[in-house]
């Protein structure tokens, strides 16, 4: 797929926009909506939202928008920097590239990009979103972060597998389609 650093980076801009949009909506609607609107006393997740003054993170509430740029910045940094090159790493130690069906090799990229991202992600989303205004602890990081990581693999595992990167690959060849002549 991608060839040159540009694409790459390309490639990790287009499925970090994908996904990161796809946790937000995952996180506030799906694990923390019912209890959103429960505390707020609202029918629907963005009238709590919007009734207690935004999400909270850094210890304040944020608009909705300032919770996905700050997430894309994470996303974005740590795909680029540990995810695409250690999951492509981690695949050729169990597959050989020149002998592998892509699709398989694919799929064990994004195992790994899965393994990868999931653990690192949930442990940032773990420090922004800890509810500092009952002080700090270490235990309590550490549970929330195991708590995040329960929650979001198999969200990630099944979503980047079946949905995210074959929409990400598809949009990529439309994009960069090589001049096969």
């Amino acid at each position: 797929m991608p060839k040159t650093r540009f694409e790459r980076m390309m490639f990790a801009l287009i499925t970090v926009i994908i996904t990161v949009h796809a946790y937000v909506f995952y996180s506030l609607y799906v694990v923390n909506g019912s209890v959103l609107m429960e505390v707020n006393q609202t029918t629907g997740v963005i009238d709590a939202i919007n009734k207690q003054g935004g999400v909270y993170i850094f210890g304040q509430f944020m608009p909705i928008w300032f919770v996905v740029i700050i997430e894309f910045i994470f996303a974005y940094t740590l795909e680029c920097a540990v995810g695409s090159p250690f999951s492509f790493k981690l695949a050729c130690k169990v597959f050989d590239i020149r002998e592998t069906h892509p699709v398989l090799f694919e799929t064990a990229i994004i195992c790994a990009t899965v393994g990868i991202m999931c653990p690192s992600m949930s442990f940032i989303a773990a420090w922004l979103y800890y509810p500092y205004y009952s002080g700090f602890n270490i235990i309590t990081l550490l549970a929330n972060w195991l708590k995040l990581v329960c929650f979001n693999f198999p969200f990630a595992f099944f979503s980047q597998l079946f949905f995210i990167q074959p929409l990400v690959r598809t949009l990529f060849k439309m994009f960069f389609r090589r001049n096969n002549s």
